[in-house]
C-alpha cells in the first residue's frame, strides 16, 4: 500500500507525545508535517522528528501534499480545524473530546458524509491493554454476564489540570470514560452526574453513573486531584469479577520515556505480570494476563481507510454518541438531577 501522507496539527503534550511518535513508527503513513507557528514547538520538531517539516497553516499543509490530517489542539479549536481540514479534501483524525457538544459532533460528521472523506475520533483508549482484557473477559464469559463496570482515570496532579486546552475534567477524561463504557455495554438511557467546579470554572473530581438499556450500570471517575486513586477498572459480573489496580496503560509510559512501536517490536504494549489485574469470585482471585496493548493500530487502521481498503478504526457517529452523554451529564451536574435519553 502506498503510504499516506499525514499531518499533524499542534505539538503539545498530546501531539507531542500520544500522535507525532506513532505516525512516524506507522510504515502506512509518511508523517509529512505538523502545523504550528509556535518557534518553541518548531524546534521541537526539528530536533525530534528531522524529516519532518513545520506549517504556519492547513491549506499550507495541503499544498506541502498531504492527504490526511490529526488534529490535537485545544479542546475549542478542534470543531473549525476538523471542518476546515474537511473542506480542504483532507481525511480527518480528531483528538479527544471530538467536539464540545453533540450539535456540534453531529455537524462535523454530518460534512465528513457528504464530502465522502474519512473522519475517526482518536478514541485510542479502546486498544489499552487492561480494556482489551476487559472486553476480553466479558466475551469469554469469565465474568458471566456483566452487570457493573467501575472505570477511573484518577490522579494527583492539581497544577497540571483540568487545564482550559482539554475543555475540563468531564470532557478531558470524560470522553474516554464514556466511550469505554459504551463500547463495552452499549446505549444509554439515563445520566447522573457530579462535579466539583475549582478557581477557574473548569469542572473536577467527576463522577458519572450510567444505566445502560440492557440493564447494566456504569460508574466513571475522572480527577486530577485525587491523592488516593481507586483501581483503574473494577468490572462485576454474575460469576465473577475482575480488578485491575494499575493507573495507567503501559503504552502512556512507553511514550513519554521516548519508545515507540518502532523501537520495540512486539514488546510493544506488552505489561509485566506485575502489573496484571486479578478475577475474583469471592475469594483472593487468580491472575488475569494482560492482553498486549494496541495503540499501535489505529494510524495504520485509519490510512487503511484513506485508501479504500477497510474502514475506520472508530466509527465517527460514536462522538456523537458520547457526546450526547456528556452533554447529559453537564446537564445532570448542574442541575443535581438524572437526565433521561
Amino acid at each position: 500500500m502506498q503510504p499516506v501522507r499525514f499531518g499533524l496539527v499542534g505539538y503539545g503534550f498530546g501531539g507531542r507525545y500520544f500522535h507525532a511518535p506513532l505516525l512516524g513508527a506507522a510504515p502506512e503513513c509518511e508523517f509529512l508535517g505538523v502545523v504550528t507557528t509556535s518557534p518553541e514547538r518548531q524546534a521541537l520538531v526539528a530536533a525530534e522528528h528531522p524529516a519532518v517539516r513545520t506549517f504556519a497553516s492547513l491549506a499550507e499543509l495541503k499544498a506541502a501534499g498531504a492527504e490526511a490530517v490529526s488534529i490535537s489542539t485545544p479542546a475549542d479549536t478542534h470543531t473549525p480545524l476538523s471542518e476546515q481540514a474537511l473542506e480542504l479534501g483532507l481525511a480527518v483524525v480528531c483528538d479527544k473530546p471530538f467536539a464540545l457538544d453533540a450539535p456540534s459532533a453531529r455537524r462535523t460528521v454530518e460534512m465528513a458524509e457528504r464530502l465522502g472523506l474519512p473522519l475517526a475520533p482518536y478514541q485510542n483508549r479502546r486498544w489499552d491493554a487492561d480494556f482489551l482484557t476487559v472486553r476480553a473477559l466479558a466475551d469469554d464469559g469469565s465474568l458471566g454476564d456483566v452487570t457493573r463496570f467501575e472505570s477511573r482515570f484518577e490522579r494527583l496532579a492539581p497544577e497540571d489540570g483540568p487545564g482550559a486546552a482539554g475543555g475540563g475534567t468531564l470532557l478531558d477524561f470524560g470522553a474516554h470514560l464514556v466511550d469505554q463504557a459504551l463500547v463495552l455495554l452499549g446505549p444509554v438511557t439515563s445520566v447522573h452526574a457530579e462535579w466539583r467546579l475549582r478557581e477557574n470554572g473548569l469542572d473536577d473530581d467527576v463522577f458519572v453513573a450510567l444505566t445502560h438499556a440492557a440493564g447494566a450500570r456504569s460508574h466513571l471517575w475522572g480527577s486530577w486531584s485525587q491523592g488516593a486513586p481507586g483501581p483503574r477498572f473494577r468490572v462485576t459480573g454474575t460469576t465473577g469479577s475482575y480488578v485491575n489496580a494499575t493507573l495507567m496503560d503501559v503504552q502512556e509510559d512507553l511514550l513519554l520515556g521516548g519508545h515507540t512501536p518502532a523501537t520495540l517490536g512486539e514488546e510493544w504494549g506488552v505489561e509485566p505480570p506485575e502489573r496484571w489485574g486479578r478475577v475474583h469470585r469471592g475469594d483472593a482471585g487468580e491472575p488475569a494476563p494482560t492482553r498486549r496493548g494496541r495503540w499501535d493500530t489505529f494510524y495504520p487502521a485509519f490510512a487503511r481507510a484513506v485508501r479504500g481498503l477497510g474502514p475506520v478504526p472508530v466509527e465517527p457517529r460514536d462522538a456523537v454518541a458520547t457526546a450526547i452523554v456528556l452533554d447529559a451529564a453537564r446537564r445532570s451536574a448542574t442541575s443535581g438531577e438524572a437526565v433521561r435519553l
